[in-house]
C-alpha cells in the first residue's frame, strides 16, 4: 500500500504564491502517484485581517504594505505570472485591482474541510480543495471579489457543495470562532508567511518550489517514514 500523508496547506485566497505553490505540490503529487498517497488540507491564514469592507487598490496597498515602486510591482506579477504558467494557473494580473477581506473565504473552507468529501479519496481531490482552486481562480483569473458572497457562493457551486447551506454559514457568523482558533494555532507555531505546507505535522515547506522540488522532499518523507516502520519492526520483533 503506497504511504499516505496529511498535507496541511496554510494559506490565504489573496495569496498568489499559495496558487503557485499549490498547482507544484498536485504536480509534485500526480507525478508519484502509486507511490505516495496524500490528503490536502486547507488551513487559514489571513494577509491581511484588518482589510475593511470593499478593500483598498492593489498598487496603493502594496506600496504602503511593502514599500516597492510601481515599476517593482510590474516586475514582481510579471515573475508570478511566468511561475504560474509553469504550473498551469493563469494569472490575469490586469483583472484585479484591489486586495480585499478573506475571512467569509476561509470561514466556507472550513465547513468543505468538516462536511466536504474528502480529500485524496479514490485519487480524487476532494471538495474543500475544489473549493480552494475555484476561488484562487475567482480572484487571480477573473478579478472577482472573495470578499463577495455571490462570488463566493459562485464557488461553492463548482466544488459540488450545497449553496443553500452557505448561504446560511454567510449570513451568521458559523465557523467563525473555528476559523480564529486555527489562524492563532499556526501563528503560535511562527508560521508568518504563506504558503507554508506542514506534512505529517512534522516537516515544512515554505513558499512556492517548483514541482521537482515537492517530489523530492515527499520522496524523502516517505522513505524515512518506511525506514522508521522497518526499524520499530525489528525492534518489535527482537523483543
Amino acid at each position: 500500500m503506497s504511504p499516505r500523508m496529511r498535507i496541511d496547506f496554510v494559506s490565504d485566497v489573496s495569496c498568489p504564491w499559495c496558487a503557485i505553490g499549490l498547482g507544484g505540490l498536485e504536480r509534485a503529487l500526480e507525478r508519484l502517484r502509486g507511490e505516495i498517497e496524500a490528503e490536502i488540507h486547507f488551513e487559514p491564514f489571513e494577509l491581511n485581517p484588518q482589510m475593511p469592507p470593499g478593500g483598498e487598490d492593489i498598487t496603493e496597498h502594496i506600496a504602503q504594505k511593502y514599500g516597492s515602486t510601481p515599476e517593482q510591482q510590474q516586475k514582481s506579477r510579471a515573475m508570478i505570472r511566468a511561475r504560474g504558467a509553469e504550473v498551469g494557473f493563469d494569472f490575469r494580473m490586469e483583472a484585479r485591482s484591489r486586495i480585499y477581506n478573506t475571512f467569509d473565504a476561509h470561514r466556507l473552507l472550513h465547513w468543505a474541510d468538516e462536511t466536504g468529501r474528502p480529500d485524496g479519496a479514490d485519487g480524487m481531490p476532494g471538495q474543500q480543495r475544489l473549493l480552494k482552486k475555484a476561488l484562487l481562480t475567482a480572484y487571480f483569473t477573473e478579478g472577482l471579489s472573495p470578499e463577495s458572497h455571490d462570488v463566493l457562493l459562485g464557488a461553492v457551486a463548482q466544488a459540488g457543495l450545497d449553496t443553500a447551506r452557505a448561504r446560511e454559514i454567510l449570513a451568521g457568523d458559523a465557523y467563525a470562532a473555528d476559523v480564529r482558533a486555527r489562524e492563532r494555532f499556526y501563528l503560535d507555531q511562527d508560521i508568518h508567511a504563506v504558503p507554508s505546507i506542514i506534512i505529517d505535522e512534522r516537516h515544512l515547506i515554505s513558499g512556492g518550489p517548483p514541482a521537482e522540488v515537492f517530489e523530492r522532499v515527499l520522496r524523502k518523507i516517505a522513505a524515512r517514514r518506511a525506514q522508521e516502520a522497518a526499524e520499530a519492526g525489528a525492534d518489535g520483533a527482537g523483543r
